[in-house]
């Protein structure tokens, strides 16, 4: 009997009727064919920055119409939780807050979990056996092994990112949410291998999840050097889909790359049998004329940052040898410093104004500003009103400077190569605490 094909649904959307596309969507994509409603559901919110940066992280609407949608469908509210996880780069509260993803956790009455906060982490090889035999290389990263949490064994996860560029991996989406939340604190040691690390972790979620599934936002759409510096579009779609491959090859193919050819870990994953890489054989559902669609976006190495090009270089390029060692001592924390520098207190006050006023202008602009404000309508289809555009949205100023300096403060304070010295233990450690 040949095997069904995969498939991802793609939906335009607005904000009079998002909630019930991302219902519709769901179930156009066989979404409770793979969640169950009898185990643990985490909601991985994406959050690429602690700002507020229209196609950067988890929209509220995105949260908000996968939360509704499953309680509509019978999942009980005490089984989902939203779960993020932390970076040293990226402060978790301060994002979940800035991005208005609380404000929907809690409007909800969900559980908030933060996976370095009082969670138990558990080895690698007693999470997943003899399934480190297969890895292609975390087993070089982490000759010691790594931790992932134990809460994740026997969970649903529904990854919750948006369609943008990546300047490691060129696009981001389904397989990538997947890393900050299974690997533990020295994820930066992947990234020479990144694309490998992503078919790992893939691996690691088909073994220990109950379910994977990926709702993906494409309101807001980024390009250039992301997951941070793009510029921002409005596109209007929504895709979702039980296979992480196949929605992250979707979405590459409307941003206007060969999945295939372009996207090394997206190959790797469809010749492995991880999933389908393939567009051709991709059953496409929901708005099937909204799949054709190529945004001919510039991806993120035409118009790289003086930050992004320096990580090319360190990772694959000629600061490899004097420079990436460092990053795996206790000298690390100059990198932390330097991107938070750079991103925060230097390219934000300086350039996000001037790419993001087009799509403030937006009804996803306006919506998000007065999220909260504004009500959906009696039927819950979506909001009707999203009221005016706001320009508070853009940080600036000695306020602005002053969260930078804390940011900064926080990059070196939460280094894993601080805290393990804090702990007593040496820098190479890999267990969680």
């Amino acid at each position: 009997m040949p095997k069904p094909k995969s498939k991802v649904a793609i939906l335009r959307t607005s904000p009079a009727t998002v909630l019930e596309d991302y219902h519709r969507l769901m179930n156009l994509a066989g979404y409770q064919d793979v969640v169950a409603k009898d185990a643990d559901t985490a909601l991985k919110v994406n959050i690429s920055w602690h700002f507020f940066y229209p196609s950067a992280s988890t929209t509220p609407w995105q949260l908000d119409g996968v939360i509704r949608a499953m309680k509509q469908d019978g999942y009980a509210s005490d089984l989902i939780h939203a779960c993020h996880n932390r970076t040293v780069v990226i402060d978790a509260h301060l994002g979940e807050r800035e991005n208005k993803q609380i404000d929907v956790v809690e409007a909800h009455g969900l559980r908030n979990v933060h996976l370095y906060e009082g969670e138990e982490w558990l080895h690698i090889q007693d999470a997943v056996g003899d399934l480190t035999k297969k890895f292609l290389c975390l087993n070089e990263v982490y000759p010691k092994g790594f931790s992932i949490p134990k809460r994740f064994i026997g969970e649903n996860i529904i990854h919750l990112p948006t369609v943008k560029t990546h300047i490691f991996t060129t696009t981001t989406g389904a397989m990538k949410n997947a890393f900050g939340g299974l690997l533990n604190e020295h994820r930066h040691w992947t990234h020479p291998v990144i694309h490998e690390t992503l078919v790992d972790l893939l691996m690691i979620q088909k073994k220990i999840h109950r379910g994977v599934f990926a709702v993906m936002d494409g309101t807001f759409a980024g390009d250039g050097p992301g997951p941070r510096c793009m510029v921002p579009h409005v596109k209007n779609v929504i895709l979702a889909s039980a296979d992480q491959v196949a929605i992250d090859a979707v979405a590459a193919k409307l941003m206007g790359f060969d999945p295939l050819a372009d996207l090394k870990f997206v190959r790797l994953a469809h010749d492995l049998g991880l999933g389908c890489g393939d567009v051709r054989d991709i059953e496409i559902v929901g708005d099937v004329d909204a799949a054709s669609e190529r945004w001919n976006f510039d991806g993120p190495f035409k118009e790289m940052t003086f930050a992004s090009r320096n990580q090319h270089r360190i990772y694959w390029g000629p600061l490899k040898k004097p420079v990436e060692w460092s990053l795996k001592t206790w000298l690390a924390p100059w990198a932390y410093v330097a991107s938070v520098t750079y991103h925060d207190l230097f390219w934000y006050p300086r350039y996000a104004r001037a790419k993001m006023a087009p799509v403030l202008e937006s009804d996803w602009g306006r919506l998000f500003a007065n999220w909260g404000k504004v009500q959906p309508d009696a039927a819950g289809r979506g909001y009707p009103e999203v009221g005016e555009p706001s320009a508070e949205l853009v940080r600036s100023g000695a306020k602005h400077f002053l969260e930078g300096a804390r940011l900064v403060g926080m990059a070196i304070a939460e280094s894993p190569e601080v805290l393990s010295r804090k702990r007593g233990r040496g820098p190479q450690s890999t267990h969680a605490g």
